[in-house]
């Protein structure tokens, strides 16, 4: 199966489809890109950028919301909900804080522009993540 992305004007994907791979094929049974988009503009309309599910090509798959960046030949995905964050040189959204590197959870918070720390007293703590918390615990006292 063969997957496109359907770009606005301003490159956001508005949407991804599949499409049976010989739909994808040019005369000579080759696969080809300019085929698929093609056959996508003859249903739908608007302009279509394939994408690869497996990540073999464009950095990643195409994410609703995200984008295309034509010149690096790559989609990015939509920026997190966090002002603070930056698009790094591999077109990856990232805190400008980097995630604390122990055995506990945390949480960004953009008020303070940093990672929280999430205690067992957090009300929003799932049964889930209170129990690999406590085990992280334990494993950090053990460390000490």
């Amino acid at each position: 199966m063969a997957h496109f992305a359907q770009i606005d004007t301003d490159n956001v994907v508005i949407r991804v489809v599949v499409i049976d791979n010989e739909k994808n094929l040019n005369q000579d049974g080759v696969e080809d890109e300019s085929v698929g988009a093609l056959f996508c503009t003859s249903l739908f309309g608007g302009t279509w950028i394939q994408t690869s599910y497996n990540h073999n090509f464009r950095k990643r798959y195409a994410q609703v919301g995200g984008t295309y960046d034509p010149a690096a030949d790559c989609f990015i995905d939509a920026k997190p909900s966090f002002n603070s964050w930056i698009l790094n040189e591999d077109k990856v959204w990232v805190p400008p804080v980097p995630y604390p590197q122990d055995y506990n959870f945390y949480e960004w918070d953009e008020t303070i522009v940093n990672w929280k720390l999430i205690t067992d007293n957090s009300a929003d703590l799932t049964a889930e993540r209170r129990s690999q918390l406590q085990i992280n615990q334990l494993i950090n006292s053990l460390e000490e």
